[in-house]
């Protein structure tokens, strides 16, 4: 089974991943993780990524789509979870031909809604770990140990620097304005699956799994 996690910035699909990841066994294919990954890997197509990461410049869809391409080839079993692709309608394109190259398919892809003001409030109170990724909610779910990690015990937790009301506002237009049309997309497959990320992470965890297994069924 693989499936696509749609949602502007803060709507949970971090979490829903790792949730996944950890109640199904499943592998998150993330595109910044793609690409750091291939930054220090030491091939040639890695060194390519570095040369453009260090130059300051977007990486091409060529490239994501050769990275992804590689994660499906030695993927064997694997079910995967593609969180921050697809972005467009090109890059929807290019992995619904990745997938049948390699023998899959997508068999859902599951947008997480939630209320503008609600994201508002969760990226606020957002802080994450600079060495292992963890994100924590300083009202909705805080670190045993304020300040710091759990998982890094001496790690002391950051805010970003664009968490915050204005930036959120023109990250949220640039994702309406390039996903958007995913939704449509999706549809149309027959495969877009709508959950009210708005609640608690084990409700939105159970809808999301019945959903899974219904697909799977």
């Amino acid at each position: 089974m693989d499936i696509v996690l749609l949602g502007p910035p803060g709507s949970g699909k971090g979490t829903q991943a790792n949730a996944l990841i950890e109640s199904r066994g499943m592998v998150q294919l993330s595109t910044g993780d793609m690409l750091r990954e291939a930054r220090i890997s030491g091939t040639e197509l890695g060194r390519q990524v570095a040369a453009i990461m260090d130059a300051g410049e977007l990486v091409t869809d060529d490239i994501v789509n050769a990275l992804i391409g590689q994660k499906l080839a030695l993927g064997g079993d694997s079910e995967f979870i593609f969180d921050g692709f697809p972005r467009t309608l090109a890059q929807a394109d290019a992995l619904s031909d990745l997938l049948e190259q390699h023998g899959r398919r997508l068999d859902a892809v599951i947008e997480l809604l939630i209320d503008p003001e609600e994201l508002v409030a969760r990226i606020s109170n957002r802080v994450s770990c600079p060495n292992c990724g963890a994100v924590y909610n300083l009202h909705t779910m805080p670190p045993a140990r304020e300040g710091y990690c759990d998982d890094c015990p001496d790690q002391k937790l950051a805010k970003r620097g664009d968490d915050n009301a204005e930036s959120l506002n023109t990250r949220l237009l640039e994702y309406y304005r390039k996903t958007s049309p995913l939704i449509g997309y999706y549809h149309k497959a027959g495969v877009l699956r709508r959950v009210d990320s708005d609640r608690d992470i084990d409700s939105v965890s159970g809808e999301i799994s019945a959903i899974l297994d219904k697909s799977a069924a």
